[in-house]
């Protein structure tokens, strides 16, 4: 474990404890999935994260939420139609800033537990580590599955973004993935 943690030491230049326990609990999650797609995984959480590999909440005011509480992008999200709060209630969440009603209200049911009325447990960092594998694994954001892009035939981390964000800092990410695949070679 010790290798591993050397070879991602360029991410973390002075890791603190809840970094290192949440690649931990990352791994965890992650381990019967291809090594690549663990690399994906761990990567995106590092830049949703902001590094910290903690769940965390999606930064901004309640004023910067209400653009998700009424209008086009409130329906698309699955939020309420009124101004009452609910792009805020729901704003993104976890390792890979689940957003919406909608989403909430999936991820819930696909993981029995009660995230429409407490969105806060997705700050749990194993239900939390749950909505990133299953939800990437399983198309819950955009409909596209990791293994659209990260398979036995080919490894794609820069459109593996769409899984999560269109191509929002895709190549960025893609750096991340591969090193964090570097260093699950030597585990």
């Amino acid at each position: 474990m010790d290798q591993f943690f050397n070879k991602i030491a360029s991410l973390f230049p002075k890791m603190s404890p809840k970094q290192k326990e949440g690649v931990i609990t990352l791994l965890n999650a992650t381990y019967r999935l291809p090594l690549e797609q663990r690399a994906y995984l761990l990567a995106t959480s590092y830049h949703e994260t902001a590094a910290t590999m903690q769940p965390i909440t999606e930064y901004g005011g309640r004023k910067y939420f209400d653009k998700y509480d009424t209008g086009e992008l409130a329906a698309a999200l699955g939020n309420t139609p009124q101004a009452d709060g609910d792009g805020f209630f729901y704003r993104g969440r976890g390792y890979v800033q689940i957003t919406g009603r909608a989403n909430y209200d999936k991820a819930g049911k696909k993981l029995r537990v009660d995230l429409l009325n407490k969105p806060d447990l997705a700050l749990v960092p194993t239900i939390a580590a749950s909505i990133l594998v299953q939800g990437c694994t399983e198309g819950w954001f955009t409909g596209r599955t990791l293994s659209n892009y990260i398979n036995k035939d080919k490894v794609d981390y820069v459109n593996a973004r769409r899984v999560i964000n269109g191509l929002d800092k895709a190549r960025t990410i893609a750096g991340y993935a591969k090193t964090f695949e570097e260093a699950l070679e030597v585990l």
